[in-house]
């Protein structure tokens, strides 16, 4: 996700400071995509720079300067609301890229790389359920304990669980396409016609020896 648009749409809910905007992205989305303080900062300067935030007030005793949106700035947030994300582009999924080349290098055992990938996948799945199990416990204890942020850690966290769940389907897949192509015969096959007589496909050299035959 962009952290540009995320930080200007928390700004749109009241004006914040760097440290606060951190641990409200971080609170909403359960830390699962973590922000370095300097990346906010930086993010801020550019979005400044751009006319999309501003100061609000001075520094505070500490330092810290609260930004705010300006209206070209919520304009951005109004937008990106109501546009669809667009899957323009593939990610770079390291496990993808590791078996398609897996399966082209020469003395790499595959069947075993899925098998330990696929007992990897499965132990992160059951991780991320016991961390659903969590969420929903605290989601529907009360409104004190949480309230709306932590129904967007569970949205974030059954995200997480789809595509956990699609990867190891993804790898039963895998594994059944190689034991397909370890069966499957790599030349021509002779098929017995229903006659009995020869088959279109056995070597031109046996048929003209059985002709042969039949002439002595």
């Amino acid at each position: 996700m962009s952290v540009r648009l995320g930080l200007l749409a928390l700004l749109d809910e009241q004006p914040m400071y760097g440290a606060q905007l951190r641990a409200e992205f971080e609170a909403r989305t359960g830390g699962t995509w973590p922000l370095n303080i300097g990346q906010v900062y930086t993010t801020l300067a550019r979005l400044e720079r751009d006319g999309l935030v501003e100061q609000a007030d001075a520094p505070d005793e500490e330092g810290r300067i609260t930004y705010r949106l300006t209206q070209e700035g919520r304009t951005d947030v109004l937008r990106w609301w109501g546009t669809p994300v667009v899957r323009d582009s593939s990610p770079r999924d390291e496990l993808v890229i590791k078996l398609a080349l897996a399966v082209t290098a020469p003395g790499v055992d595959v069947p075993t790389l899925v098998q330990t990938q696929r007992t990897a996948s499965l132990r992160h799945l059951r991780d991320l359920t016991r961390l659903k199990q969590s969420a929903l416990d605290q989601h529907e204890s009360g409104p004190t304990s949480g309230g709306r942020h932590d129904l967007a850690w569970l949205l974030v966290v059954e995200n997480l669980i789809f595509a956990a769940e699609s990867e190891v389907r993804w790898l039963d897949h895998v594994e059944s396409r190689l034991a397909r192509e370890r069966v499957r015969p790599r030349g021509p096959v002779a098929t017995p016609p229903p006659d009995g007589g020869t088959s279109s496909t056995a070597p031109a050299s046996a048929a003209a020896s059985a002709r042969a035959g039949e002439q002595r």
